[in-house]
């Protein structure tokens, strides 16, 4: 098929969420962990690099919007469990890594875990915008 007649690729969604009982400083630390996570996995979803009119460059961010949304332990629990279901990259942050301050500590304390047993402070999803929205269901966007 000519690459030109290829049917277009199916949106891709990059969605966090976080758990609602976090401090502030914790749910932005959360978000950025996770987000760090979907852009070494999914290099498709970054864009090019930006330079300003000096012709300075700058890295190169997603190049499609990053939801963000909040959730109880519960509701987390229930799209976590759906996520993992369905076609989706995921990054997990877990409770015990607020304590950690290494990357090699970070995976241990996750290796420890077993996957219904993660405390998680949130987790990041990447996928086709169908998939992300049916893990996501009646989540609502962080305030």
């Amino acid at each position: 098929m000519d690459p030109i007649e290829a049917s277009p690729q199916p949106a891709p969604k990059i969605a966090v969420v976080v758990r609602d009982d976090l401090a502030a400083w914790q749910e932005l630390n959360v978000t950025a962990f996770l987000v760090s996570g979907i852009g070494t996995r999914r290099p498709d979803l970054v864009g090019e690099p930006y330079v300003d009119a000096s012709g300075r460059t700058y890295l190169p961010m997603f190049g499609h919007p990053v939801l963000v949304y909040a959730a109880d332990a519960a509701g987390m629990a229930r799209a976590f469990a759906r996520a993992r279901s369905r076609p989706l990259d995921i990054a997990v942050y877990t409770d015990d890594l607020f304590a950690t301050s290494t990357d090699v500590d970070n995976r241990a304390q996750v290796r420890r875990v077993a996957t219904d047993d993660l405390k998680l402070a949130g987790f990041a999803v990447a996928g086709e915008r169908r998939q992300v929205d049916k893990a996501l269901d009646k989540l609502r966007l962080h305030p």
